[in-house]
């Protein structure tokens, strides 16, 4: 096991071992506690009380970030010629339709969504199918739309899709270390009253069991579950 850091063990030697931090606090220690030379993205993690095996109790959708990930994703489109025009106008960093696909299928693979018109869902699923995996332009996810324009412009001011992956996890970036504490809080609250709201009917006693912020290289700060939902629930007022 490869061990930390030096500046990873002081950050760390800041924090209360055991104690559960308000949002406000864990959002100030994510912050100080930033070492890297770099501008660190800000992760959010959820466990959930789910049972993932149970397809009735996986949890995914969309949501637009109020203050967008810090992060400028490249988006690939793929549609018919009509709709073209309008995709790169909207800020599509690659538009097209048998190009893309063949530009795909050859290995290139430098975009960050994909996002298609149903029109061309059927090529793309025989086509690309394999090879997109993850990336596959899905209607959960908000990839596959006839509003290009409008999905493109939300992607581009921070769009993301939220799911639980098979330990009962939803993971997330929630912007920069550079954000100030009033734009990271937002977002963290936007994102975890949507969490909330996606509830399964079919799952029963606890549902969030716990949560950890953390930087790109910083400790994972616990946050108090209790107060975050009520932070959280005040959104939707």
């Amino acid at each position: 096991m490869a061990k930390s850091s030096k500046k990873f063990a002081e950050a760390s030697k800041q924090l209360e071992k055991g104690k559960a931090y308000t949002l406000a606090e864990a959002v100030d220690l994510v912050k100080r506690l930033s070492y890297a030379k770099f501008d660190e993205t800000v992760e959010v993690h959820f466990h959930l009380g789910i049972d993932c095996k149970k397809s009735d109790q996986n949890i995914r959708g969309t949501i637009v970030l109020p203050n967008g990930t810090g992060k400028t994703l490249r988006i690939c489109v793929i549609t018919k010629e009509d709709k073209i025009e309008a995709a790169e106008r909207a800020g599509a960093d690659v538009v097209g339709f048998d190009d893309v696909i063949a530009k795909i299928k050859s290995g290139w693979s430098d975009f960050d969504i994909c996002v298609a018109t149903p029109d061309v869902m059927g090529v793309i699923g025989k086509e690309l199918g394999r090879v997109l995996g993850p990336r596959m332009p899905n209607p959960k996810s908000g990839t596959v739309t006839p509003d290009l324009v409008k999905t493109i412009s939300e992607f581009k001011k921070g769009k993301l899709e939220y799911r639980n992956d098979k330990h009962n996890c939803v993971h997330s970036i929630l912007g920069k270390v550079s954000f100030d504490a009033a734009k990271l809080s937002q977002n963290f609250n936007t994102l975890f009253d949507a969490i909330l709201k996606a509830r399964p009917v079919a799952v029963k006693g606890t549902y969030v069991r716990s949560i950890y912020l953390s930087s790109s290289m910083g400790p994972s700060i616990n946050i108090d579950v209790l107060s975050a939902t009520q932070g959280a629930a005040a959104v939707s007022r």
